[in-house]
């Protein structure tokens, strides 16, 4: 399990320069506080998108890890990431080692009255080696109704706006669930490949048979080149026809998963671009239902996605 995860525990950084420049900054009432506006963080920007959905106007957000076109492995926290901790009075993260900094950051500016949703501990999977834990489908319901909790807490007088926020959020969910289902219905049992484990949680919920071996996928995700092995394997289910589809990571790449991808346009194999971070102009919703459609695109007609931005 260490080894799943060595990749992501880098970013635990040393934060004590970091901090510094914001301890002055924790504790301090901020004009926001005052007009009952509450400051949060989402660690990752698709954790931020349920926070601001729930709160709207009286939700102040920061998303730490926002940007789609960059790889998230080579985040590096800075000043403002410490600042923004050190005042907020909720975070959402995902844990399982994917954002251990947060961990770091909030220990070197403590408040108790500070909220702290760690997305592993609320579904269960502390110790996922798996720790792309929003694409599973019940994740992210799970996270709404645990912000909605947290900021009735910390803002009661809005406690009606929201229930009703979270309501809506879950009328939105279902339509992911919905497809899911009728994905599943239809292509349950077909076969795909992956470069990583990023979709693994809702390619399983479709009903696809992920033929990567375990240990590629993992090795790609903590930057180990995988075995002669495993990379022969991979390109025998391109060659041989042996999956209907390549869900490769488009934000991390590297010489392996650029000549699979490669061979697999040669081989008329549709490949689809799944993300670790949102892409810019969606909700968490309607992400979703972007990449269930590509994958879908795939399996059906051989639709090649190279981005769904």
């Amino acid at each position: 399990m260490v080894l799943e995860k060595c990749r992501y525990l880098h970013r635990g950084v040393v934060v004590l320069g970091l901090v510094a420049g914001s301890l002055a900054l924790a504790g301090c009432t901020t004009q926001r506080a005052a007009s009952g506006v509450v400051d949060a963080v989402g660690a990752e920007v698709q954790y931020g998108d349920v926070i601001s959905q729930i709160g709207g106007p009286f939700v102040s957000v920061t998303s730490i890890m926002s940007n789609p076109t960059t790889d998230p492995h080579n985040f590096e926290a800075s000043p403002r990431v410490a600042r923004e901790i050190s005042s907020a009075r909720l975070i959402v993260q995902n844990g399982a080692g994917y954002d251990a900094f947060m961990n770091q950051l909030e220990s070197a500016s403590p408040s108790s009255t500070r909220t702290v949703v760690t997305v592993s501990t609320i579904t269960d999977h502390v110790a996922a080696i798996n720790p792309h834990l929003w694409y599973q489908p019940t994740t992210m319901p799970q996270v709404a109704r645990d912000v909605t909790d947290a900021l009735v807490k910390d803002a009661p007088q809005h406690a009606a706006y929201f229930r009703a926020r979270d309501a809506a959020f879950m009328v939105q969910w279902d339509r992911v669930d919905a497809a899911i289902a009728v994905a599943r219905e239809r292509f349950r049992g077909l076969a795909v490949a992956t470069t990583e484990p990023v979709a693994d949680y809702l390619l399983s919920a479709m009903g696809l048979v992920n033929l990567t071996p375990w240990r590629f996928q993992a090795d790609v995700m903590n930057g180990i080149d995988p075995s002669p092995q495993d990379i022969v394997t991979q390109q025998d289910l391109i060659a041989r026809h042996g999956v209907r589809a390549l869900c490769f990571n488009a934000q991390v790449s590297s010489p392996v998963t650029v000549a699979l991808r490669d061979m697999a346009a040669a081989d008329h194999v549709a490949t689809v671009a799944v993300y670790e971070t949102m892409p810019t102009g969606l909700h968490v919703q309607s992400w979703m239902l972007a990449e269930i459609t590509a994958i879908e695109g795939a399996l059906a007609h051989a639709t090649s996605t190279g981005s769904i931005a």
